[in-house]
């Protein structure tokens, strides 16, 4: 199957998309699935609390 120049481009351009998108969004969708399945869930609030450097 023969593809067009415009159609290789546009092929290459959803991929290198998906790439990027899948680079950032996997590990924040695997917190967040991490969060929001366990039981008792996690208070984001005490999280914050404790990531933040104290002086």
């Amino acid at each position: 199957m023969q593809f067009s120049e415009e159609t290789k481009e546009r092929i290459a351009r959803i991929i290198d998309v998906s790439r990027v998108a899948i680079h950032y969004g996997y590990l924040p969708l695997i917190l967040y699935l991490g969060w929001s399945q366990s039981t008792p869930r996690p208070s984001l609030i005490r999280f914050e609390l404790l990531a933040t450097p104290t002086d």
